[in-house]
């Protein structure tokens, strides 16, 4: 109804400033004779005309209304109509079903519209053609695409495909239900804010670990490995223990590129940089395009497992002390203390059981510390790769490292991330308060353990040198985490050992490693049986990155977009009116993404207008039990996250979010797009842009309007048509968009 004002008023005012403009014209045109007069002309017309002059101003009102009354039928005929019919023909282009325009309103330009109708059929049976061609071309391609469904739907874990600016490219329905089990609130819109194509997969695991992981990849692609794996453990942000394997994705018919490809978030840390630089190295020429992870929700089975090492430790510990007393008390039952050689017998007998079960547990208590694994999953890594990462982590703090290369191929079991974050901190600890420029690192078997040791000269050495050095806590980025030196190496079962020699004034910190197989095996349950089939796909985005021009500077066609709409108790929303629905969908790369909806009612904690419920149909019964807004905007906005708002009338739906930023803390800042505003730029001569006239203009089919979600579908249809149309007037990129949309008249609507 507001919108139907709106355009009511337009209208008026255009009348009003038409006739305004005709009685401008008159005085004008007497002012330019008047001044054209002598002065003895003007005195002789004032003494002719002067008693005439009341009667001569409604003369001149009615010929401009008489001259109005003749030109405005002549503009709406040669000018208005002949722009109606040219934006109502590019209406018609952008359809995607048959259409004609109607003679009938126009019946001065029928063999204009004959024409173009003509035409368009014409276009239409070509566009039939061509279709039925391309979908039988395009049916080797679905074939091909089903059988990878096939065996994608073979595998139990989570599968995401992402492209090197970590973008979600494809996820099957397995990671979409472990995604959602990680959300902060699962209740609020089924937890879509945290998966989704074109999303970042660092919104979930941690941007640094993906850098290493796909830097560790790289390292054995170049040493000529095969199907080089990289597998880590992540904690969410919810306490989460995430199990993941990383592998490349290949196109080997890709040219190397001669710069790395843009990140726009590339924070310009070591692990990201190092994983840029590798990306064009592989030795058969392929190009890394991206990245597979499998992922594991192992949380329930890390928890299974610290149970059990508590039970055992429990069991050992308890065990030393009993077996300890016993011993101490049979030894004189065996010696002959006893009355009877029945006696010393069993003595001799429990002492000898004694002694077993004491060796049985020493031999299982050895073994036990020895096993990699059991506390903290770990990743098969080799040596020569980790001192690899390990020099350039020393490097990059400033300090010169010499590199002892091992002899032997040494393969490792640890969690390689937090390895290099605590010889960084140990870098940053030698140059900040021993100003140590020099050190010298090495990797040697110890056994059945690696030992990588830190070797500088310090000129003496304090008595808690040993204790600081365990003490020590790991720094990432300049934050502090809560892990010390002594918890990580606890973490890998092994070892800590601090050296100083005065004589020579050289100082050693070495830590004992586990061994891994000499080359990672994959998981043997990685192929088991599931249910998950992939739904999702998007391969398009392959050939894409993201750019480092801001998002104002990019090309409307490769933006993401969220499309939103509220319902709400009524239209007033600094009166107290509150939101009851948002409903939203995504556009990614030009795909409306209809499966990936966000749609949550909302309790108001207000009563709803018996007079508002026939037209959103939301009954005050829906919406009991239903979370707050102050729950829903969070879920939303990250939903929205990373993407341009749109909606049809914007301002309206914007100012209700607007007004919550305040108690919420939540801040909608990225860039908005209007329909409104863009259809009214793009063919500002029809008379209504309301959301059903644009859609009957473009003809599509209007289902369930006046929801949150269906208002936002047809919304994001609306809006891939309107693209076109924008790029045929020069406007590409989305500060050209917003400019346009600043230029119509109701960009001076205000709610």
């Amino acid at each position: 109804m507001m919108r139907n004002r709106a355009a009511a008023t337009a209208v008026a005012i255009g009348t009003g400033v038409a006739v305004a403009l005709v009685l401008a014209w008159a005085v004008a045109a007497l002012a330019i004779l008047w001044v054209s007069l002598e002065p003895q002309q003007r005195h002789l017309l004032l003494q002719v005309c002067g008693p005439q002059l009341p009667l001569l101003i409604p003369i001149l009102v009615l010929l401009a209304l008489l001259a109005w009354s003749v030109v405005h039928p002549l503009y709406r005929r040669w000018v208005h109509a002949p722009a109606q019919i040219t934006e109502q023909t590019l209406s018609l282009v952008a359809r995607d079903e048959n259409g004609e325009l109607q003679s009938d309103a126009y019946p001065n330009q029928r063999d204009l519209i004959a024409a173009i109708n003509m035409l368009a059929r014409q276009r239409n049976a070509w566009r039939r053609d061509t279709q039925q061609q391309v979908a039988v071309a395009l049916q080797q391609v679905a074939n091909e695409r089903n059988r990878f469904a096939a065996l994608m739907s073979e595998l139990a874990q989570g599968v995401v495909v992402c492209n090197l600016d970590g973008r979600v490219l494809l996820y099957n329905a397995r990671a979409r239900l472990q995604f959602k089990a990680l959300s902060p609130a699962p209740m609020v819109a089924d937890g879509a804010d945290m998966i989704g194509l074109g999303r970042s997969i660092h919104a979930v695991l941690e941007r640094r670990l993906i850098a290493h992981a796909l830097a560790s990849v790289m390292h054995r692609l170049r040493r000529g490995a095969d199907n080089p794996v990289a597998r880590f453990v992540s904690v969410t942000r919810a306490g989460h223990l995430m199990r993941v394997q990383l592998a490349p994705v290949r196109d080997i018919a890709l040219q190397p590129w001669s710069t790395p490809p843009p990140d726009a978030q590339d924070d310009g840390s070591a692990p990201q940089q190092q994983a840029r630089q590798a990306v064009p190295a592989t030795q058969d020429g392929a190009q890394v395009t991206g990245y597979v992870l499998l992922i594991e929700n192992v949380s329930a089975e890390f928890a299974r497992e610290h149970r059990r090492e508590h039970l055992f430790r429990q069991l050992t510990d308890g065990l030393r002390e009993p077996l300890s007393v016993l011993r101490e008390a049979i030894p004189p039952v065996a010696d002959g203390a006893s009355d009877t050689a029945e006696h010393g017998q069993s003595g001799r007998v429990a002492a000898a059981q004694l002694v077993r079960i004491g060796e049985l547990l020493a031999q299982v208590s050895d073994t036990w510390s020895r096993e990699p694994g059991s506390r903290w999953p770990l990743e098969d890594m080799l040596g020569a790769e980790l001192l690899d990462a390990a020099r350039r982590c020393i490097g990059e703090a400033g300090i010169t490292c010499a590199v002892t290369d091992p002899q032997d191929e040494i393969w490792l079991q640890v969690d390689g991330f937090t390895l290099l974050v605590a010889v960084e901190s140990m870098a940053g600890r030698l140059l900040a308060e021993y100003q140590v420029t020099q050190v010298d690192l090495s990797l040697t078997r110890e056994q059945d353990r690696a030992r990588l040791a830190i070797t500088w000269r310090q000129a003496q050495s304090g008595g808690d040198d040993r204790f600081a050095w365990e003490s020590l806590g790991l720094v990432m980025d300049g934050a502090h985490q809560d892990l010390t030196l002594r918890e990580l190496v606890e973490r890998h079962h092994g070892e800590l050992e601090f050296h100083h020699d005065p004589v020579t004034g050289r100082a050693c910190l070495g830590v004992l490693l586990p061994l891994a197989p000499a080359a990672p095996v994959p998981e043997a349950g990685l192929f088991l049986h599931g249910q998950s089939r992939p739904e999702f796909y998007d391969f398009d985005l392959f050939a894409t990155s993201e750019q480092v021009s801001t998002l104002d500077q990019q090309p409307l066609t490769q933006l993401s977009f969220t499309v939103f709409d509220t319902e709400t108790t009524g239209l007033e929303p600094s009166a107290g009116d509150e939101i009851i629905q948002i409903g939203a969908v995504r556009i990614v790369n030009g795909r409306l993404l209809r499966s990936e909806a966000f749609e949550q009612l909302v309790d108001p904690r207000r009563p709803i207008p018996r007079a508002s419920i026939p037209i959103h149909g939301i009954e005050p019964q829906m919406l009991v039990g239903k979370p707050v807004i102050d729950e829903v905007l969070p879920a939303f906005h990250a939903y929205a996250q990373d993407t341009v708002l749109v909606a049809h009338n914007a301002a309206f739906d914007l100012r209700f979010l607007q007004l919550k930023q305040q108690r919420t803390g939540i801040e909608f800042s990225q860039p908005v797009l209007d329909t409104l505003l863009l259809s009214a730029f793009v063919q500002p001569n029809q008379d209504s842009h309301r959301l059903e006239a644009i859609a009957e203009r473009f003809g599509i089919p209007v289902i369930g309007r006046h929801t949150a979600l269906g208002d936002a579908i047809v919304t994001a249809e609306v809006l891939l048509r309107l693209i076109p149309l924008l790029a045929a007037r020069g406007i590409h990129t989305l500060a050209q968009a917003r400019q346009a949309s600043r230029k119509t008249w109701y960009a001076r609507l205000r709610y």
